[in-house]
This record gives C-alpha cells, sequence and structure tokens, in this order.
C-alpha cells in the first residue's frame, strides 16, 4: 500500500472544510490541496467533487468569471452536517494519535 492510498477521506475533508467558509471552484482548491501535499490533477478532483455532489454534500452552479464560465461549488446542509460530524471523530483519532506519541 502507498501512503497516498491513505489521502482521499483527507482530500473530501479538505474540500469540505474550504466549502464551508464559502464557494470554490476547481483550480483554486486544486491549488490549495496542493499547499497541503495533495497534488491532484483536474481529472482526478473533478469525479471528488461530482462525488460529493451526489451525495448531497455539495451543490454546484456555473457562473461567469472575466468572461468565462466555471462550475462554482457550495456546501449543503447535509454536508454542514457530516463534516459537524466527522470534525468529532478526528479530533478523537488526532487526540489518540498524540496521546501515544507523548507515551
Amino acid at each position: 500500500m502507498r501512503i497516498e492510498d491513505l489521502y482521499p477521506g483527507f482530500i473530501r475533508l479538505h474540500i469540505l472544510h474550504h466549502a464551508s467558509a464559502g464557494p470554490i471552484f476547481g483550480l483554486w482548491i486544486i491549488e490549495e490541496l496542493a499547499r497541503h501535499g495533495y497534488h491532484l490533477s483536474p481529472g482526478t478532483l473533478y469525479p471528488i467533487l461530482h462525488s460529493l455532489e451526489r451525495s448531497g454534500y455539495l451543490t454546484s452552479q456555473r457562473q461567469l468569471a472575466n468572461g468565462r464560465s466555471r462550475r462554482v461549488y457550495a456546501i449543503t446542509q447535509e454536508g454542514q452536517s457530516a463534516l459537524d460530524t466527522v470534525k468529532v471523530k478526528v479530533r478523537e483519532l488526532f487526540s489518540e494519535l498524540w496521546e501515544d506519541q507523548n507515551s
């Protein structure tokens, strides 16, 4: 197993987190994820965004920006609820990880 095989859940959480702060779009989230060490191509990112949308966690609409059309994603109420629930689980996991490190 490669370390990258563990990333998909983190990537989805990053996307939901940023969408909870305001609308996001593909290129911006690709660049933001790269800042955290996740290097995704559009061919990898867009299926994730579409999956989150099909699951009801994101919604999207087309917007014009600089004369170009782009799809902008926003978190839904269901997505925010899922994010809030997962944040509790992440906090528990990180607490255990750091607790084990301090032993």
